[in-house]
């Protein structure tokens, strides 16, 4: 025993280093403390990428907006052409309407003014010179679509006729125009004037 530790101490270093040479070494651990992890992502750059896309989002947003006002102030501008168009065209229409009224009565006013420049006229004369024009304003009346209403005997109708006396006649039946006072005339459906009458019953 005492040789062999002997020998054990004997040996050199360079001997002690081929024995630990045929050993295996053993990797060492990897030191976890001293190694720096990746660091995380600084919250400087998260808030500047936010700030990045909530500029982008003004922006389209803000361009939105401003097609939509270009699009109001079309709108409205369009429109108001379209109302100052409608009303000269009302106007136009109405103007229209009347030039067409009137000349159809320039005839009947020419008749009257050449009947009053008759100096010498016999009373017949001038009761066919009269009945003459009236055949005439009928014509004008009838050409605009203008049509009489009021007539004896028909049934008294409140929405044509205006009653303005009521009298009492067995010969007549309920509610009939007794007599016309003033005709009543009516274009189409619409009343220019309400006929004035006696009402019977």
């Amino acid at each position: 025993m005492k040789e062999e530790k002997a020998e054990k101490s004997a040996q050199t270093p360079q001997a002690k280093a081929e024995t630990q040479a045929g050993k295996p070494e053993t990797a060492p651990k990897p030191e976890t403390a001293g190694t720096p992890e990746k660091p995380e992502r600084e919250p400087a750059e998260d808030l500047r990428r936010e700030l990045d896309e909530t500029k982008k989002k003004l922006k389209e947003t803000e361009a939105a907006l401003a097609k939509q006002k270009d699009l109001f102030l079309r709108t409205a501008a369009e429109y108001d052409n379209y109302r100052k168009r409608t009303t000269r065209e009302k106007e136009a229409a109405y103007t229209d309407a009347t030039a067409d009224a009137v000349q159809e009565f320039l005839g009947v006013e020419d008749n009257l003014e050449r009947a009053l420049e008759q100096k010498d006229c016999s009373a017949e004369d001038l009761r066919k010179g009269v009945e003459m024009v009236r055949k005439q304003m009928q014509a004008a009346l009838k050409k605009l679509g203008v049509t009489e209403m009021g007539k004896e005997g028909e049934p008294f109708d409140p929405a044509l006729h205006s009653a303005v006396a009521h009298v009492d006649d067995e010969s007549l039946g309920e509610n009939t125009v007794a007599k016309v006072l003033r005709k009543g005339y009516k274009i189409g459906g619409k009343v220019i004037r309400h006929a004035m009458v006696q009402a019977a019953n």
